[in-house]
């Protein structure tokens, strides 16, 4: 584990200043094993008494503030218990008998009241609390901290470490998240930190501490290639480790070539973070933001849709607030694999089929197929699809995934906007003199909407920047039609020639 001041610089200045506020992250990227271990070293410097706990089994308390109340004393006594906090640093033995929505803050004051040092707490899925259970938690605190000035004690600081930020837990409350109000239990908090990625080199820190246990290395290749694939997610940064070297049991240098077959493993074996995620795929909320990421078109811009994205950025869905885009290629996968899984399962034809005698892959065979495909199940999978603007996608991913991914591998490039999605075919096989060669396929999907231009020329000039990208010297640009008029499906599916605009040859499917 790293240690958690570099990650969170910030936090260790704002809990000298006495300040409350929040730390929000998306699940599984450390944030409880870092306020463990903050809590740990703030101890130990002998100034301060820091404890973490979780409100997680307040969950079920839904709005009966009591009880919840009662399960968040129940936890904070449990984590101190086992904290090794010295005793005379610990909570008392009772807390005080108050009236049930006073009972959290007038317990922190008890406690405050008899430690000799400053108390910091450090609380743990704050989003396991709902409406009034949140309001009444939170109000304790407000309260609390409003009265420290007069001399009366409560915690020096208190950091609220969720996967959501402040507004949405305001909005979890019943409460407006514009609307300013000074007495609003959610005006405690002076700061709002989120929790980020690892960087290339806190990669191979982390990887190094592996490498100092054990002996074992990571090349220079393989820590980039992590990076590459995870963006510094840190729960994939440790799951691609954990696979390599205990599920793979590889046991000399790590490369990137088995990197990349952890990745595969990974994703083929649905890990509880990654279903998870996929989980929310169909939350209206989440499906405002990814949907027209994967059609590449422009979001609907009305008063909903920047808490929509903020909520799908916390999910960790996105890199950022600014940039409409599926946060790194692990997700970018899994995210059609599952969106594509009730087209996949129609495919009946065999990827073996598909390799040529001199083992590399018949794409334009495979093209022929989809059309096949389309005409008898295109219109169908789409109306049934529930990311309709992104269906015609969704479904040829799924087709190539089928029949690619039993030998080769599909790299996708999509984002709100472009108008576009991207793929490359990796196809690995033996040349004739033995050597290893890899065929690289680049493909470009555009679709054709009502009251809108043909966008084969648009297609053409974007498919010829992604293969000057690729260094290919010919590529495939699928250009769907959805538009009222479009050609009965029984004709769809007609391949002509083209050239882009630098003059490469070009197939261009119309579907």
């Amino acid at each position: 584990m790293l240690p958690p001041t570099p990650r969170l610089p910030q936090a260790r200045v704002l809990i000298e200043m006495d300040r409350y506020f929040v730390l929000h992250a998306p699940r599984q990227t450390g944030k409880t094993t870092i306020l463990d271990a903050l809590a740990a070293e703030l101890t130990a410097e002998g100034d301060i008494a820091a404890l973490m706990f979780s409100c997680e089994r307040a969950k079920s308390a839904g709005d009966d503030y009591a009880a919840a109340e009662s399960l968040v004393l129940d936890s904070l006594r449990e984590a101190a218990d086992l904290s090794g906090l010295p005793k005379k640093l610990l909570p008392p033995a009772s807390w005080p008998q108050v009236t049930p929505g006073s009972r959290f803050g007038a317990a922190l004051r008890e406690w405050c009241r008899r430690c000799p040092r400053r108390v910091v707490l450090l609380i743990d899925e704050i989003d396991a609390l709902q409406g009034n259970s949140l309001v009444s938690i939170l109000s304790q605190l407000r309260d609390g901290h409003n009265r420290r000035p007069k001399g009366h004690p409560f915690p020096a600081s208190v950091v609220l470490c969720g996967l959501r930020d402040l507004r949405d837990y305001k909005v979890a409350s019943g409460g407006e998240p514009d609307r300013s109000n000074p007495a609003s239990p959610f005006n405690i908090v002076a700061e709002s930190l989120r929790l980020g990625d690892f960087t290339t080199d806190e990669i191979a820190e982390l990887y190094g501490r592996h490498t100092q246990a054990t002996g074992q290395e990571f090349t220079k290749d393989a820590v980039d290639r992590v990076f590459e694939l995870t963006q510094g997610q840190p729960w994939l940064v440790n799951a691609l480790a954990h696979e390599i070297t205990f599920k793979m049991g590889v046991t000399g240098t790590i490369t990137a070539g088995q990197v990349e077959e952890a990745k595969e493993r990974l994703i083929r074996a649905r890990a509880t973070h990654l279903d998870a995620l996929a989980a929310r795929l169909h939350e209206p909320r989440v499906k405002r933001v990814i949907e027209p990421i994967v059609a590449g078109t422009v979001p609907s811009m009305d008063d909903t849709i920047d808490d929509d994205v903020s909520y799908v950025h916390d999910l960790g869905l996105i890199p950022d607030t600014r940039r409409l885009e599926i946060a790194n290629p692990i997700y970018r996968e899994v995210l059609l694999r599952v969106l594509g899984a009730r087209t996949e399962r129609l495919v009946m034809a065999h990827p073996h089929s598909f390799v040529l005698p001199d083992g590399r892959f018949d794409l334009p065979r495979l093209l022929e197929e989809f059309v096949v495909f389309w005409r008898e199940h295109g219109e169908v999978l789409i109306q049934q699809e529930g990311y309709h603007e992104a269906a015609c996608q969704i479904i040829l991913m799924a087709f190539l995934h089928r029949l690619v991914n039993g030998g080769g591998q599909l790299d996708r490039e999509y984002a709100a906007g472009t108008k576009r999605l991207d793929v490359l075919v990796r196809w690995p096989y033996t040349g004739p003199d033995g050597e290893r060669l890899m065929q690289r396929e680049a493909m470009e999907l555009k679709v054709w909407r009502a009251k809108a231009d043909d966008p084969t020329s648009e297609g053409l000039a974007q498919l010829d920047r992604y293969l000057d990208r690729l260094t290919l010297l010919t590529g495939v640009l699928v250009v769907f039609d959805r538009r009222p008029e479009a050609p009965p499906w029984k004709e769809r599916g007609a391949f002509e020639r083209a050239a882009t605009p630098s003059g490469r040859q070009v197939t261009v499917l119309r579907v």
